[in-house]
């Protein structure tokens, strides 16, 4: 069965059952608080926790989702940072023993799985959580043996919440046993058996607690079903397959990136299998709005995109734009499911054809510099890379401390995180006290610096307006006599796109808007529709400044009380800042 034909097949399951078919969600979540969609959940929570009032009571969904807690794990039979979540969910409808039926309908009659060969796990009971006897018995009246349900505690069989508060429960997790054979272990070979024989294909998440910000497990008001399938692993048991790399999610992939490997490495398996992964969450990242950065998602998009190219090094693969050549797979292999792959395909590659060439560069000055150092402590019988190495090849190299941590291990060494961080802080520090000594101090900019800070608001959205709604603030420098403005899209501006640009700044200057400012609390400036793209330099309280109707933004710089003291707005270069993020520096005449 193809996983085209699980996906379908999925929905169409739940549709008969009453269940609304909802379209994924991006990848880039509502939830300011949250980085990336790492759950089907996420789009449904405030129904679970009972904040809003959900407009159906039974949804399914087929979610792009992204996680990097197990990145190190990526490679094995079935880990990956990208992958698919197919859920049923019910806001206060049916609980526990609906839940545990569909899921056994659809396996064993939609899916024809053996029902030998699927086995339970249920929640032992775990701080002050009582055990989960009532799904036991559940499982057992549908037929299941006593003996092949399994109990865990809250490492395996308890879920959420996503970030430290939020929507939790008790799991009961269903697991297909592989090989159909006990390893050595006998009758005690179960699902957590480090043998390899079972693979969990669903996840049935009992929500009934809210954890809140004490740590406590409040109930919630009504009592919801929330359940994944990785689509990846179900086609693993479906197509009897010895691993997700191997089903027709992957074997596109794997077969065009193996040959660009010379003969001796393509059964490299490892970082074949890691540049797979982590070449199809980029391009599914940056198709969503991400682009390679410093902070925040930006900075796992980098992260996961620069560790393939140095897993694509130990490849040996020499082809400059092979990288580029893998995302068209990507794109050919799943387009039909998700059209925005092709609606965004010059994007998507442009991205990583400039990530990757910059990277490229750096990446054997890096790893040379990195092969001294080790050198350096390894012959003075250290086992610590100190933190200012480690911060060196980040700011210079841009070398992820994560990655200069694998790179260790693979010597058998260490890195000073603690020491990363002070130098980190340091620099941070450094470059602060230098803002402030050029424009001798933050809080007297001036007038000129309040009429630039004014014009970066117009500014940005007028990109949105004429480029976009994936245009967002990846940067900016202001002084009294100019502003540069850096901004996230794919490809450089035409001629056009940057008169049209000026003209709306400029029409907005000649409008006079008045410029106003309240204060109130991040979540609520979020919820009034104001842009913010640095949310972790925002403290509780935040200034949002408004320029009419025309933009809202957090903000704590200076600020002018209407346009028309701006003057003329000019453009005077716009250029690339780095991959997919471009450029501008303009004046005001």
């Amino acid at each position: 069965m193809t996983s085209k034909e699980i996906r379908q097949k999925f929905l169409d399951f739940f549709k008969k059952k009453g269940h609304k078919v909802v379209p994924s969600s991006s990848l880039i979540p509502e939830d300011p608080t949250v980085l990336l969609t790492s759950a089907g959940m996420q789009q449904f929570s405030k129904y679970l926790l009972g904040e809003e009032k959900p407009p159906y009571m039974r949804a399914t969904s087929v979610q792009k989702c992204f996680r990097t807690s197990d990145i190190d794990l990526v490679g094995d039979r079935d880990h990956l940072t990208f992958f698919e979540m197919l859920g049923n969910w019910s806001f206060g409808d049916y609980f526990k023993k609906e839940a545990f039926e569909l899921a056994w309908e659809f396996l064993t009659k939609e899916m024809r799985m053996d029902p030998k060969r699927l086995w339970i796990t249920v929640f032992k009971g775990e701080q002050a959580i009582p055990q989960d006897e009532e799904a036991i018995k559940l499982w057992q009246e549908i037929g299941i043996p006593r003996e092949k349900i399994s109990e865990f505690g809250m490492e395996d069989n308890f879920w959420g919440p996503v970030g430290e508060t939020g929507p939790c429960g008790p799991t009961s997790e269903v697991h297909y046993d592989l090989t159909g054979k006990p390893c050595s272990k006998g009758k005690n070979c179960k699902p957590n058996c480090e043998c390899g024989r079972f693979t969990e294909i669903w996840n049935l998440v009992l929500m009934q607690y809210n954890k809140n910000e004490k740590g406590e497990y409040e109930p919630l008001p009504a009592k919801n079903i929330d359940t994944g399938m990785g689509l990846e692993r179900m086609a693993c048991a479906l197509q009897e397959k010895g691993s997700v790399f191997e089903t027709d999610l992957f074997l596109p992939l794997m077969q065009k990136l193996a040959s660009f490997c010379p003969p001796g490495l393509k059964n490299n398996i490892r970082p074949l299998r890691i540049v797979a992964d982590h070449l199809r969450g980029t391009v599914f990242l940056i198709s969503d709005g991400v682009v390679p950065g410093r902070e925040e998602r930006n900075y796992i998009l980098r992260r996961v995109l620069r560790r393939a190219v140095r897993y694509g090094r130990l490849l040996g693969i020499e082809k400059p734009d092979f990288f580029e050549e893998l995302a068209k797979v990507v794109i050919e292999n799943h387009g039909d499911v998700y059209p925005d792959l092709e609606k965004n395909r010059d994007k998507i590659l442009t991205v990583i054809h400039d990530e990757v060439e910059k990277f490229t560069k750096a990446l054997n000055r890096g790893l040379k510099l990195f092969e001294e150092v080790a050198k350096k402590v390894i012959s003075e019988k250290l086992k610590v890379i100190p933190g200012q190495d480690v911060f060196h090849l980040y700011d210079t190299y841009g070398f992820p401390p994560e990655d200069t941590e694998e790179l260790a291990k693979e010597k058998g060494l260490e890195i000073d995180k603690k020491g990363f961080k002070e130098a980190f802080k340091k620099h941070k520090e450094i470059s602060r006290a230098g803002v402030e000594k050029k424009f001798g101090g933050v809080g007297r900019w001036g007038r000129k610096v309040a009429r630039q800070h004014t014009a970066t608001h117009l500014l940005h959205q007028a990109l949105r307006q004429i480029l976009g709604d994936h245009v967002k603030q990846m940067g900016s420098d202001l002084t009294p006599e100019r502003l540069r403005f850096d901004f996230s899209h794919p490809k450089a501006m035409t001629k056009e796109e940057i008169k049209k640009v000026e003209d709306l700044v400029n029409q907005k200057i000649k409008e006079d808007l008045p410029v106003t400012m309240v204060e109130i609390s991040y979540e609520e400036a979020i919820k009034s529709g104001a842009l913010a793209f640095f949310k972790e330099k925002y403290p509780k309280i935040v200034k949002v400044y408004s320029v009419g109707d025309f933009s809202k933004e957090i903000c704590a710089g200076p600020h002018v009380k209407h346009t028309g003291e701006l003057g003329h707005f000019k453009i005077v270069k716009e250029q690339s800042s780095g991959a997919g993020v471009r450029r501008i520096k303009a004046v005001l005449e």
